[in-house]
């Protein structure tokens, strides 16, 4: 008998997600091994844009970064990182993104910023890079995290990419008419 491990179980979920339709903005670790994954299985035809530019990339190894030089070599094309956000993903051109967090409250917000107060942090983070943009541009939004009470929280300390704001038609009052967070994928569940 197979044993896996609890990440192990989370690439499988969040690969069984994807369909063979979609067009993916793939995050770096465990949201690429999900896709690849997606990929190399049930979605071959599964569209992989990477936030370096790469479009339509099929890796044969995991890259180990959104530079590495596997995505540009397997890519259909390689287009500028201006180009990646405002054609592709603010054009509305992919339907799911993926996005992790320090942080994430019930509404599916995140915080990547900072922990404590802003001014005077307790840990500050790597911050937002391309995520708030994803989080409100792509069609729907998967999120993936391992389970802790540090992670999950009641009140983030700072958002960093948009979820569902406060709850009911929030996100759409802020003139944001994607779907946002839609699956979260866990260690746990």
């Amino acid at each position: 008998m197979s044993t896996f491990t609890p990440t192990e179980m989370m690439t499988v979920a969040a690969a069984r997600a994807l369909s063979n339709d979609d067009v993916c903005f793939v995050g770096i670790g465990a949201p690429s091994a999900a896709c690849n994954l997606a990929r190399l299985t049930h979605a071959p035809d599964i569209t992989l844009i990477y936030e370096s530019g790469t479009i339509g990339t099929a890796p044969t190894v995991l890259p180990l970064s959104i530079g590495d030089g596997e995505l540009c070599d397997t890519a259909l094309n390689t287009v500028s990182v201006p180009e990646m956000f405002r054609y592709w993903l603010q054009g509305g051109r992919i339907t799911v993104g993926f996005l992790g967090g320090a942080q994430l409250d019930r509404f599916g917000n995140i915080n990547t910023t900072v922990v404590g107060d802003y001014d005077n942090p307790k840990v500050r983070l790597p911050g937002g890079g391309g995520a708030p943009e994803i989080a409100i541009s792509c069609g729907e939004i998967f999120i993936t995290m391992k389970q802790s009470t540090r992670g999950f929280v009641e009140k983030l300390d700072f958002i960093t990419s948009l979820g569902h704001g406060k709850g009911g038609s929030d996100r759409a009052d802020h003139g944001v008419h994607t779907k946002g967070p839609t699956r979260l994928i866990t260690d746990l569940a």
